[in-house]
């Protein structure tokens, strides 16, 4: 959704109200307006990875932004862009590897042809809004891989978080509205 601050957050109470939930949400501003138009789809399926998952294996897989820079750090970690190529080549974190996906059902192809859950023991991977990797994490565990780390709110919470002199983002971030890209402050990008 779009609309200043004061809007929008009257938007998230009510919509927390009607659905009896606590919404984990990101925000950025504009002065105009990002969507072309406004859509409200039901589907099966956010992403489509074409693979059964069982998304409890998710749990334990969170790691808050603040924490986030400590294990990609980490010369053990094996850092994971699950976005795919376009998006990669706007912006990603330093060190990270680019599967060059065209779309994300790509993906296990990728890690079945590239990795081994023997040598890669510590895999982090992110996304831009944390919604991939909801699903990704826990069939990166389904498939044997056993310690997998994912990015709590994805890159934009991340850029919401972290201050600019901490960060281990480089570029910017691609979006799904007209802005295209935003920067590490998250603002529209150039």
């Amino acid at each position: 959704v779009c609309g200043d601050r004061k809007i929008v957050s009257e938007f998230i109470h009510l919509a927390e109200d009607l659905l009896q939930t606590k919404l984990a949400f990101k925000t950025s501003f504009h002065e105009h307006a990002p969507f072309r138009k406004i859509d409200v789809k039901i589907k099966p399926e956010i992403v489509t990875l074409k693979k059964e998952v069982d998304i409890s294996l998710g749990v334990g897989t969170h790691v808050r932004p603040t924490e986030w820079n400590a294990i990609i750090a980490d010369p053990e970690t094996l850092l994971l862009d699950t976005r795919n190529d376009y998006e990669y080549k706007s912006g990603t974190f330093r060190g990270a590897l680019n599967p060059e996906t065209e779309k994300f059902s790509d993906l296990p192809a990728f890690v079945e042809d590239n990795l081994d859950p023997t040598k890669h023991k510590r895999i982090a991977m992110f996304c831009t809004g944390g919604i991939r990797c909801e699903k990704f994490a826990p069939y990166m565990k389904q498939i044997g891989f056993e310690e997998v780390y994912q990015l709590d709110g994805g890159i934009l919470k991340y850029l919401e978080e972290t201050p600019i002199e901490e960060t281990l983002w480089e570029g910017e971030c691609f979006v799904f509205d007209e802005r295209i890209t935003v920067d590490a402050s998250l603002n529209k990008g150039s």
